[in-house]
């Protein structure tokens, strides 16, 4: 048979039909298998786990089939219980797929110690963001007398008073000491010196 009459017979598109068929099958059981291992279209919701200890995070990501792991402890933040989740990556609410791993980061179990800055003769104005610079607060205002208006003269802390370098912890209250701005001067009483009258001079009596 010729070539020409093979291309043309009923016996060639019968092959033909039988490999398309075949390839065909091969197609769809190999985007099924595809689909089966990548999980396609079976996606997880993450889980808020702000507030969670780890032990409590693992129990409830090993329901979902996600992993996680501990990338860093934060600044003890007050609005959380220490050792707690605060932080996590991707954020709850996040699509992902099963074997993910959820990134966290965990508050520390108190704060850290910072030094008291020295505030001594500068303004209230500047005293105040130095103080939150490094995580300080600012605790009572009071005033003494001092020439300087809201000038700092002293720092105070539960009762006692500060220098600065004076290791704290983060988030204490210093309280301050500013010049109210007005002079005192203080009156002296001075010896008032008597007047002597010159006396008279002695002259020989004859």
């Amino acid at each position: 048979m010729s070539l020409r009459n093979y291309l043309t017979s009923k016996v060639f598109f019968a092959q033909a039909a039988a490999a398309l068929l075949i390839v065909a099958v091969l197609g769809f059981l190999f985007f099924h298998w595809i689909t089966f291992v990548t999980n396609h279209g079976e996606e997880i919701t993450v889980p808020n786990l702000s507030k969670m200890t780890p032990e409590q995070a693992e129990e409830k990501l090993d329901e979902l089939d996600l992993e996680y792991e501990i990338i860093d402890t934060v600044d003890y933040i007050a609005d959380f219980p220490k050792l707690t989740i605060v932080q996590q990556e991707p954020t709850a609410g996040s699509k992902v797929k099963g074997g993910r791993t959820i990134y966290v980061k965990i508050n520390a179990s108190t704060y850290t110690m910072v030094a008291v800055p020295d505030l001594v003769e500068k303004t209230y104005r500047q005293a105040v963001p130095t103080l939150k610079a490094v995580g300080l607060q600012e605790g009572e205002i009071t005033y003494k007398p001092y020439i300087g208006k809201d000038m700092v003269l002293e720092m105070w802390m539960n009762g006692k008073k500060i220098k600065p370098g004076t290791k704290v912890l983060k988030s204490s209250k210093i309280d301050l000491v500013l010049g109210d701005g007005k002079v005192v001067f203080e009156e002296t009483e001075t010896d008032s010196i008597p007047d002597t009258e010159p006396q008279d001079s002695l002259t020989d009596g004859f």
